[in-house]
């Protein structure tokens, strides 16, 4: 592999085009030959010919005769909204695509430059676009990330002291459902922001739990609700650098019963290296970080971990208990 071929930023920007077109859905409905499929995406027939005999070449989609194509295996995963799902230039995926152009910026400052893009910072974005915070939430949710997997404790066994939950950041709470379906007598607590706690009813419907969820729609920078048996933190404390993350566990800190616990996911690694986590230092300034730096966090936060596992999926599961003093 030489620099070029590490360089290339053509070939990203044509698999995030076709999958805004949704040529690929356009394609499996019969629309093969290049006048047609044009048409149907309302794209310029020579321009959206070149792009895909480029992906042709790189391997996704076929060309089984000069301007028509077809789908390969791994075409068929741009298929559905799932499939276009962090791509699509229209949404969220536009969000993440364009915000790579201030990578120099975060490297310079150590901050993120997600404001020079888009001319506000990456969460006061979302809440002045709805339907870009909506595509976000599908992202983070069962359609982007599979049904969550309600199995968040290290020792399946400490579920029977559990009766209440609390998600912290949950989104608009597929975890939390998942949770409440698998263990009739415990109930739920939602926290996030307004916008997203908002949409969490039809969840909650679905999964028939709404009569055992509180939403509670705050920061959760702000006091939580108190004395909860289990606080979760799932894909949350990544997305802040330091001083931020350890200001969410100190909160969780403060509201966890004296024998309740607070439960992180994503929060570390397993290896003594940290993952890179660009687009989180892009995105928002957020950091992966090695277990021990996430010790080091938590006991400034007035917590101590207690245990580390991990879920069927790989994600490492870190158990905090309070220890009575917050720094």
């Amino acid at each position: 592999m030489d620099l070029w071929t590490l360089s290339d930023l053509g070939t990203p920007w044509c698999v995030h085009v076709v999958a805004t077109l949704r040529i690929a859905d356009r394609i499996l409905a019969g629309n093969t030959e290049i006048g047609p499929l044009a048409a149907a995406a309302g794209a310029d027939r020579d321009s959206l010919h070149r792009v895909l005999r480029h992906l042709v070449s790189k391997g996704l989609f076929l060309e089984p005769a000069p301007g028509r194509f077809a789908l390969n295996e791994l075409a068929r995963g741009l298929l559905g909204e799932s499939g276009r799902l962090g791509l699509d230039l229209d949404s969220f995926g536009g969000r993440m695509a364009h915000a790579w152009g201030t990578l120099l910026s975060a490297v310079r400052t150590g901050k993120p430059a997600y404001h020079e893009a888009f001319g506000r910072g990456f969460w006061e974005d979302l809440e002045a676009h709805p339907e870009i915070a909506a595509s976000f939430d599908a992202l983070m949710g069962p359609a982007g990330h599979g049904v969550p997997d309600w199995r968040v404790l290290v020792d399946p066994a400490d579920w029977e002291s559990v009766r209440t939950v609390a998600d912290v950041g949950g989104g608009t709470g597929s975890l939390l459902a998942e949770i409440l379906r698998a263990w009739p007598d415990v109930r739920g607590t939602l926290v996030d922001l307004p916008r997203t706690v908002a949409r969490s009813d039809e969840v909650f419907q679905a999964a028939d739990v709404a009569d055992r969820v509180t939403t509670v729609a705050q920061s959760f920078f702000d006091p939580l609700p108190g004395r909860n048996d289990l606080y979760i933190l799932k894909n949350v404390l990544g997305d802040w650098p330091d001083r931020e993350a350890t200001a969410i566990l100190r909160r969780c800190a403060e509201a966890a019963r004296p024998s309740g616990r607070v439960v992180a996911f994503n929060g570390a690694g397993p290896g003594e290296e940290a993952s890179p986590e660009l687009l989180m230092m892009v995105l928002v300034g957020g950091r992966g970080r090695t277990l021990d730096e996430f010790r080091a966090m938590a006991r400034e936060a007035g917590l101590e971990v207690t245990a580390v596992g991990r879920q069927a999926s790989g994600r490492v599961i870190v158990e905090c208990r309070p220890t009575g003093g917050v720094a």
